[in-house]
């Protein structure tokens, strides 16, 4: 039996990508040579991934503005004050706010997806952004003219495009990054706001066939960044039965920095559908130390002793640069983590096998 294994998305950007985009920001590097350098950090990052015998690779989002702001790069009705997201550590992230009807995505993931694809014979997995996150986006005090009804009757259309353009496009999967599901119970502990998030997701991913849901994946994590996370003290246990309510076929969760590992898996057992695969993360991608891949087989065997083996994948908590934090996980870890989970992940799928 095989265990499926898959990437996040993330990857920290090489050294020459982060200072051309400083020197572009700047206004010392044209669009031109920007491009040149985003061309050969994917390029770099795909190779790479080969190297590590990935069986399903993504472009590292190298070009990709945000994981959760792409869709409005480039918009220029935005004003600042938006949501403000905090961490544990005291940092913060703030994200704008439209202002300006009718809404529109400026950019689709398939355009990541359609590069990457012409660089490789792999398969290619492509992160979009949940239609709840950019629900935040609409302002508190309203937009004259545009009530937030008409505008998220627009984002879900724009959500379902996203989505479909990335099949059409050949994506192996299309992941729905849903990082704000374990914060929305941190912020409103009654359950009401995420309750509200998955009804908007649903709202989309009832829009398509139950054989695209099997190439549909949700992944929520406690949202890693700068080496701390916004809602890690938020349990499974309130999170679980909910999130497994999505309409989705596959579920990428943070496992590897999870303290209580038997009750999550105990959690998993009791609400997931027979439909559903859930992928969990063996490695910890806020911890820089690399795993070993016996340390990662040991993980998935405890697993497979609670959850049904042909519903079990592995991946990583995380992405490794998800806010575009290039700098506090370098590169070289990133890949050494992701070598360290596909032999793991074989190395468990031999003990599985001979039993």
């Amino acid at each position: 039996m095989k265990i499926r294994t898959e990437p996040i998305g993330s990857i920290p950007r090489p050294v020459a990508l982060i200072e051309g985009m400083a020197a572009h920001a700047n206004g010392d590097l044209n669009a031109n040579e920007l491009n040149k350098l985003f061309e050969s950090a994917i390029t770099d990052t795909i190779e790479r991934f080969e190297a590590t015998g990935s069986p399903v690779i993504t472009d590292g989002e190298q070009s990709k503005p945000s994981f959760a702001t792409y869709p409005i790069a480039g918009m220029k009705r935005l004003d600042p004050g938006g949501v403000i997201i905090p961490f544990a550590d005291g940092h913060t992230r703030q994200l704008p706010k439209i202002a300006g009807a009718p809404f529109r995505y400026q950019v689709y993931a398939s355009t990541y997806l359609e590069k990457a694809k012409r660089m490789t014979n792999l398969p290619v997995k492509q992160a979009v952004i949940s239609v709840s996150a950019i629900s935040l986006l609409y302002p508190q005090e309203g937009i004259e003219g545009y009530t937030q009804d008409q505008f998220i009757n627009d984002l879900l259309n724009e959500a379902e495009t996203d989505i479909r353009n990335s099949l059409n496009s050949g994506a192996y999967k299309v992941q729905i990054d849903f990082t704000e599901a374990r914060l929305a119970l941190k912020l409103d502990p009654s359950g009401n706001l995420l309750k509200s998030f998955i009804d908007l997701n649903n709202r989309v991913l009832t829009r398509f066939t139950k054989e695209d849901r099997q190439k549909i994946g949700v992944h929520s994590c406690p949202g890693g960044d700068h080496d701390s996370t916004h809602s890690a003290d938020i349990s499974y246990a309130d999170l679980l039965p909910l999130l497994f309510g999505l309409q989705a076929g596959n579920f990428y969760l943070e496992y590897a920095g999870e303290n209580d590992k038997p009750s999550v898996l105990a959690v998993i057992k009791e609400n997931l559908r027979p439909d559903q695969t859930v992928f969990l993360g063996v490695t910890n991608v806020i911890d820089p130390r690399i795993e070993t891949p016996e340390e990662i087989r040991d993980r998935i065997l405890e697993a497979a002793e609670v959850i049904p083996v042909s519903q079990i994948g592995t991946t990583d908590d995380c992405g490794f640069s998800p806010f575009a934090d290039d700098t506090s996980t370098s590169r070289d870890i990133a890949f050494g983590k992701i070598k360290a989970r596909i032999d793991g992940t074989r190395l468990a799928e031999a003990v599985i096998n001979k039993k």
